[in-house]
């Protein structure tokens, strides 16, 4: 599989000229990266991302599914909704990925995960109060399609951008 460009969306409140999302465009240079922010609701967010997927598709002669899409937090949860509900891509990244609120396990964001019959790759902190590696590794079994897991130091975001990139940008060349 070859992948003509990665999608990229910001947590919830963050924006397209994260930290994350800039180090990650660095990383997989010269693949095309289209970063952009999103509503702060979830119907006009997977909306967004498949309008701005389609469009980002058109513009390199492709179709979406030679594209990989992802995000950190709330950005990667509506691009993995919006995969599940059918727009069709190479594949998901999944930054830190808001598996359920801090301290509350029991509202899991997990109903939608077996619709998603693309490769995911997820990068999380050790930390993440959003969903411990046991969780996370748990919760994603659910997914049919092959799922990487990269848990690096920190909580939320983990404490390195550039290992969060350099997770990205492995796992990418390792679609080809």
């Amino acid at each position: 599989m070859s992948v003509a460009g990665l999608l990229l969306t910001p947590g919830f409140g963050g924006t397209r000229d994260g930290a994350p999302l800039v180090a990650v465009e660095k990383a997989v240079a010269p693949l095309p990266v289209l970063r952009l922010d999103l509503p702060k609701t979830a119907a006009p967010a997977i909306a967004e991302v498949r309008a701005q997927t389609e469009a980002f598709a058109a513009s390199l002669g492709v179709g979406t599914e030679d594209l990989v899409l992802g995000g950190r937090s709330f950005g990667g949860r509506m691009c993995s909704m919006a995969v599940a509900a059918g727009l069709p891509a190479a594949g998901l990244v999944l930054l830190s990925y808001p598996l359920h609120p801090p301290g509350r396990p029991d509202t899991l964001r997990i109903a939608h995960l077996p619709e998603i019959r693309v490769p995911v790759l997820a990068v999380s902190g050790t930390t993440d109060p959003f969903g411990s590696p046991e969780e996370l590794t748990h919760h994603l079994a659910a997914i049919p399609g092959p799922v990487t897991t990269v848990f690096l130091p920190g909580p939320h975001l983990p404490t390195s951008a550039a290992a969060v990139a350099s997770a990205v940008s492995d796992w990418l060349n390792s679609l080809h």
